[in-house]
């Protein structure tokens, strides 16, 4: 995770030396909405063994966080870990200056079937249960958050694809995007 963050953090500080009065709103999508919640935090991140903690506490800079499709929750053991450490250290929408929006997609429900064997098992292993609705990857209930702007959309897949939108189809990305 800490070369991801870097990398976030190199967007940041490229953003604040620009705009040093604006805030920063930040988009993630998938994992992505659960690793920028590290970067927000003021905890430090050291669970893999890293040389030395490391510890981003952006949560100034930030006005909103939106996350589209993110497992917040998940039972998935390669990312327990981590996701174990943010959900103690920063439960539910966590800061109460920060907006958080999350956006889950409501495309696919899971069935033991040839066709929706992958939903199935994705969401079974995030959530729990299977038999859920979700975008495909992330099922509805692990994408929301306690205390956050929770919302779904009709019709919308995890990734980008020939047959559905997606969170950044533009028909969709106009949805969330006045949330900015």
């Amino acid at each position: 995770m800490v070369p991801i963050l870097q990398k976030i953090d190199i967007a940041v500080e490229s953003l604040l030396r620009q705009y040093p009065e604006s805030p920063i709103n930040i988009v993630g999508h998938s994992a992505g909405g659960w690793i920028s919640r590290i970067y927000m935090g003021d905890q430090p991140y050291n669970i893999h063994g890293e040389k030395k903690d490391v510890v981003w506490f952006k949560k100034h800079h930030i006005h909103s966080l939106i996350t589209l499709g993110t497992p917040h929750r998940s039972g998935e053991y390669w990312t327990k870990k981590n996701l174990n450490f943010v959900n103690d250290n920063y439960p539910g929408a966590f800061y109460p200056n920060i907006n958080y929006i999350c956006i889950a997609g409501k495309l696919i429900y899971g069935e033991l079937n040839f066709s929706k064997w992958l939903s199935y098992n994705s969401y079974k292993l995030t959530c729990g249960k299977g038999s859920s609705w979700g975008d495909g990857i992330t099922p509805i209930e692990s994408a929301h958050l306690l205390g956050a702007n929770n919302i779904v959309l009709e019709g919308v897949g995890h990734s980008p694809s020939n047959k559905n939108p997606w969170y950044g189809s533009p028909q969709i990305a106009k949805q969330w995007l006045e949330y900015l």
